[in-house]
């Protein structure tokens, strides 16, 4: 599970920018935010680079 949406509300980012800053459609990227669908680790980095935060605020600590 991940705070995709979350963050992306904290900045007030849209999930339209973020797709387009990733190269991907919005379907894609609105499935991540909503947990359907879950980036690679290595597009969870390029995701908290993009957003300026660490792929730590990204991901829900369930412990």
């Amino acid at each position: 599970m991940n705070r995709i949406k979350e963050v992306l509300q904290e900045k007030g980012i849209k999930q339209t920018w973020l797709a387009e800053k990733l190269g991907k459609s919005f379907n894609i990227v609105n499935d991540y935010c909503n947990n359907r669908r879950q980036p690679s680790l290595k597009l969870l980095n390029k995701i908290a680079v993009i957003l300026n935060c660490s792929v730590k605020d990204l991901i829900i600590d369930i412990i």
